[in-house]
């Protein structure tokens, strides 16, 4: 089934539930991806995979502009991350080691970066980097994520959080100087 986008979700609207499973293929990764920067363990991205689609299949009547289907994807994977963020608030935000990741998930995760094992300073920035994100309130960082990691537009994330694009290029500034400062702290009280 080699159909675009448009044409997918039209069917899958129409009923048809191979469209479905092509959708879920197509944005089982990204919104894996996503879920494991935002929340930092594999079992909880693994969830929030499972739900979105879970989500999206129950509210498809709700999606009456097919154009934005990937927007809406991403907003009900991000709303139920925020969520997740919540529940778990006052637990350990630090990644599991990614060698526990399937295979097919570490070759995907190592083709968009360099492995933190090949270089320890790289592992140690990282490290520092995924503990000031801890530290951001939860829409500033989904902001810089899905900007800085995802490599989304300003304006896509406007669609996912429903917002002006105003409020992103202030989330993502208040967030990067954010961590900017986290950071210079962390790395002077080091040296």
């Amino acid at each position: 089934m080699d159909n675009s986008l448009g044409e997918l979700v039209q069917k899958f609207l129409n009923g048809d539930p191979k469209a479905f499973e092509v959708l879920v293929e197509r944005f089982r990764r990204k919104i894996y991806s996503l879920a494991y920067q935002v929340l930092g363990n594999h079992l909880d991205a693994d969830e929030v995979v499972q739900e979105t689609f879970v989500r999206v299949y129950r509210k498809r009547e709700e999606l009456k502009d097919v154009k934005y289907f990937s927007s809406f994807i991403i907003r009900v994977a991000t709303n139920y991350s925020i969520d997740l963020l919540r529940k778990r608030k006052g637990h350990s935000g630090i990644p599991d080691d990614t060698g526990t990741l399937p295979g097919s998930i570490q070759l995907d995760l190592s083709q968009r970066v360099a492995t933190p094992s090949d270089d320890f300073e790289k592992k140690r920035l990282m490290e520092e980097v995924t503990r000031a994100l801890e530290q951001l309130p939860p829409r500033q960082k989904l902001t810089a994520i899905l900007h800085d990691v995802e490599g989304y537009s300003k304006s896509e994330i406007a669609e996912v959080f429903d917002c002006p694009e105003a409020t992103v290029r202030s989330n993502l500034h208040i967030a990067r100087s954010k961590i900017k400062k986290i950071l210079k702290q962390r790395f002077k009280a080091k040296e």
